[in-house]
């Protein structure tokens, strides 16, 4: 009944404002509405706020740019509450519609910089949505570099140096902040924030562990940011970043800084839930790292509590799975609930907490639109799947049961080419109006991408440019993605796995590669054991060295002994198998072993220096390599028609790009198949484009790089060079794609996610069959290995088999001298992809032809039945009438 009155009297309070402004334009309206609100805000009166936008849309009046700069203004002053009340998403929800509005109508006369792109760009950072964070705070420097606005210009610094920081890129941020505070004329104050996040950057650089650099930074910051009570929140952070760096060894001295931030913890003004959260956090840290285990659960309750919607103090410590919600703090919180647990001895409940920081992972992954942001999440990922790893095996050696060596693989798969794996199933589902806007985002990315390589010369005001289209089609794809609400998540099938792998005569050797040790996973013969490499300087450097030796040709050649005995150890550390009873070795690599031919590897020492007779793995096996057990498992089968080969010969005669051989691997496929055959100046970009379709292979005989840090991997065509992300939009349906080229399976190397290369571009257009390279390869070896590849392919081998023949065949060839018969120009190659053995179409005529024969033998023994009737029954005297 109270609840009634007072529903009544918010009612008539309701109607008295009304009436109060009756008469008042649209645009009084609202901002009386916003001073109204920002007087007494609270989480219930910001619907108060929405009610009056939800009218204002609804009408179907003109709106001027007054009435619009107002809303803009609504929706920047919800974004903040929505933020103070713990309401993350919304807040980012409103800031991206006010800075739509505030662009598509092209309105000024607000500080868009200061309350809408720099909260809005900070939120992203919080978020994980890096690439996003960027992008805003790149816009809004550009705008505050043109105003002449320096206060906002070294904001954007600070700012951007934190995105690179969260995002991996240390150094980029290093390189900025140091240039910064060398070139600038700072405040002191100024100085003081770009020292701290200067600190904050070398602490994660930490080379040799030593933190000097960061103490030093952060000291120096210290008495800049005290004079300055406007700051204090980045004091706090200074003396909590040297009480990180303190706890690991000087706990006493870790504890001393920690006080001084918390003293100044209490004097800060009203802070959101998530600021006191991350400070209750700090402190259940520090506790456990005391061994103070009953406090530091306390504090986490704590934490959870202002967090979590309805959390309850019960005997579940847990949050409820359904009330979590995709933010950092509690993320963080959770991981060190496990850690917790671990402590107390209690695995079985440290993986139900990890299990709920996977599941805010996959919140975090669902709201982020570009492929840089999702990649990182799944670093981050890692480390805690290494963690769970860890205590699957403990509870396997404790009970025997192989469910936990299933789990660990099902967890270990799950950081598999995530990214990939998204992206192909977003494929099948998205709207044609969502491919295309994908795809022009893409677009303004790779105009982006082309103008930062030139460097100093780049042209500002056309990056800013592209980063505002993109931005508006980035938040185009958001609000339709909220509409559709669709969900991409799939189960993986561990039985059906075993299945297909007896299906197809395999062993399935995966690896996850972790910060000390590399786990293996054995999957044959429906069964699954889990097994464990030892790396680093204590175990030997085998396998880091064997990799090596394929970077130039001399390296093998120099010294044929030491490339035998680092590929034997290489094997043996690797846990490869002997030969066995199954025909192909399927390998899913992670980290470095990407870039790792197993092929190559020696199963049994000899003294010989012939090539030739040496025991490589390829002996033993036909190997084929995968991204994920996922991809694998899923793949489709081979097409049963004709092939039809859609053939890019560049051969780029008479220039220094030159590749003579071309011309010998372009016979050499003609003679096997049928096609469509481009070269010299006909093997453009927009001809291998305009033809794609319907061909069951797609062959590339041209250059190639795999960039570097800062450029992309990128492929060359007579008359361009597109970067692998160009690739994306193609939309491939074939049988194989060829790349007879340098370094196309290499690029920027992702633990989680592989390697940001050509043959990555051409998967991502749905390319599931690829041979590709994994280094500089020879023109003329190249010219060779394909002709045996293709002439075994014509007799309808599988992809897997015709690979592994030629290479076979590439080395009992009489004709290649031993010195080219090296590893190196042999096992550039590498198959990913399906195993399966194509199907040889039916024929019809045999199938005639033994029909005919069964009638005509039914027909004599026919015939002959009734003679011997005939004569049996003469002989008794009865004839037919």
């Amino acid at each position: 009944m109270a609840y009634k009155n007072l529903h009544n009297l918010y009612g008539l309070i309701f109607f008295f404002l009304s009436l109060n402004v009756f008469g008042q334009n649209q645009e009084d309206k609202i901002y009386n509405v916003v001073d109204s609100f920002t007087a007494n805000p609270s989480a219930e009166a910001l619907q108060n706020l929405r009610n009056t936008e939800s009218v204002f849309w609804k009408s179907a009046k003109p709106k001027t740019k007054d009435e619009l700069l107002a809303i803009v203004i609504l929706n920047c002053n919800k974004a903040y509450y929505e933020n103070q009340f713990g309401q993350t998403q919304n807040a980012i929800s409103s800031y991206e519609k006010a800075w739509m509005i505030y662009q598509n109508y092209k309105l000024q006369n607000y500080d868009i910089v200061e309350f809408c792109l720099k909260p809005l760009g900070n939120l992203y950072t919080i978020l994980g949505d890096y690439k996003n964070a960027e992008n805003t705070i790149k816009q809004y420097y550009f705008i505050a570099n043109e105003e002449k606005n320096e206060k906002q210009k070294t904001a954007a610094i600070l700012n951007l140096s934190n995105v690179y920081q969260n995002s991996g890129r240390v150094t980029e941020a290093i390189k900025m902040l140091e240039k910064t505070i060398r070139s600038e004329k700072l405040a002191p104050t100024q100085k003081g924030l770009l020292l701290n996040n200067l600190g904050a950057n070398y602490l994660l650089r930490n080379i040799n562990e030593d933190n000097s650099e960061a103490e030093n930074a952060f000291l120096k910051a210290i008495p800049l940011l005290k004079n300055d009570k406007t700051v204090l929140e980045n004091l706090y952070n200074t003396y909590i970043n040297l009480y990180r760096i303190k706890i690991a060894f000087h706990t006493k001295e870790a504890v001393q800084y920690f006080t001084k931030a918390e003293a100044i913890f209490e004097k800060l003004p009203q802070q959101e839930p998530r600021k006191k959260a991350k400070f209750y956090l700090e402190k259940a840290y520090l506790l456990l790292k005391q061994n103070n285990l009953d406090e530091a659960q306390s504090e986490l309750k704590t934490v959870y509590k202002i967090l979590v919607p309805n959390y309850q103090n019960q005997k579940n410590v847990l949050p409820d799975k359904n009330t979590l919600f995709a933010e950092t703090v509690l993320l963080d919180a959770l991981d060190l609930q496990a850690e917790l647990y671990l402590a107390l001895e209690e695995p079985k409940n440290a993986l139900k907490s990890y299990s709920l920081s996977f599941y805010i992972e996959e919140l975090f992954r669902s709201l982020l639109v570009y492929e840089d942001s999702k990649i990182i999440t799944q670093i981050r990922n890692r480390n805690r799947t290494e963690k769970c790893l860890d205590i699957y095996q403990s509870l396997f050696e404790t009970e025997k049961k192989t469910s936990y060596i299933e789990a660990a693989f099902k967890l270990a798969e799950h950081t598999k080419s995530v990214v990939l794996k998204d992206h192909l199933r977003n494929l099948e589902s998205l709207s044609r109006e969502e491919k295309i806007i994908l795809q022009q985002m893409q677009n303004w990315n790779t105009i982006i991408l082309k103008e930062q390589q030139k460097q100093e010369l780049a042209d500002i005001s056309k990056i800013n440019e592209a980063i505002q289209k993109q931005n508006k089609l980035m938040l185009l794809l958001k609000s339709n993605e909220e509409k559709n609400n669709k969900k991409n998540q799939t189960s993986f099938d561990l039985q059906n796995l075993y299945t297909k792998l007896n299906k197809d005569n395999a062993a399935m050797y995966e690896y996850f590669w972790g910060s000390k040790t590399i786990y293996l996973f054995v999957i044959q013969n429906h069964h699954i054991e889990l097994k464990f490499i030892c790396i680093g300087h204590i175990c030997g450097e085998s396998i880091l060295s064997y990799t090596n030796l394929f970077f130039k040709p001399e390296s093998i050649l120099s010294d044929i002994g030491y490339f035998q005995k680092t590929a034997f150890h290489a094997y043996k550390n690797l846990l490869l198998p002997a030969k066995s009873n199954y025909k192909n070795l399927i390998i899913i690599p992670d980290g470095l072993l990407s870039l790792l031919p197993f092929e190559a590897l020696i199963t049994k020492q000899s003294k010989t220096t012939n090539f030739a007779k040496m025991n490589y793995l390829l002996n033993d096996f036909d190997i084929s390599y995968n991204n994920s057990a996922e991809l694998y498992l899923n793949s489709s089968a081979i097409s049963n028609d004709k092939r039809n080969i859609l053939g890019i010969f560049p051969i780029f005669e008479k220039t220094s790009y030159a590749l003579r051989f071309s011309k010998n691997e372009l016979q050499s496929i003609k003679q096997n198949f049928d096609g469509q055959f481009f070269e010299n100046e006909n093997a453009t970009f927009s001809n291998f484009k305009n033809n794609i379709t319907a061909k069951s292979i797609i062959h590339l005989s041209t250059h190639a790089s795999s960039g570097d840090f800062e450029t992309p991997a990128s492929i060359r065509f007579y008359d361009q060079e597109i970067l692998f992300s160009e690739l994306y939009n193609l939309q491939l349906n074939p049988d194989l794609v060829v790349l007879s080229a340098c370094e196309t399976g290499i690029g920027k190397l992702y633990k989680a996610e592989g390697t940001m290369s050509i043959a990555r571009g051409f998967q991502f257009a749905g390319a599931q069959n690829l041979l590709f390279s994994l280094w500089n390869v020879n023109d003329y070896t190249t010219s060779v290995f394909m002709d045996y590849f293709y002439k075994d392919l014509k007799h309808n081998t599988s992809f897997v088999n015709a690979v592994s023949d030629a290479k076979r065949a590439f080395l009992k060839d009489e004709n290649i001298p031993n010195a080219k018969k090296s590893p190196y120009y042999w096992s550039a190659f590498v198959y990913y992809g399906t195993i399966e053995k194509e199907a040889k179409p039916t024929n019809y005529i045999f199938y005639i032809i033994s029909f005919l024969a069964v009638i005509g033998l039914f027909l004599v023994f026919n015939h002959y039945r009734k003679w011997k009737i005939f004569t049996k029954f003469s002989k008794l005297g009865i004839t037919k009438k």
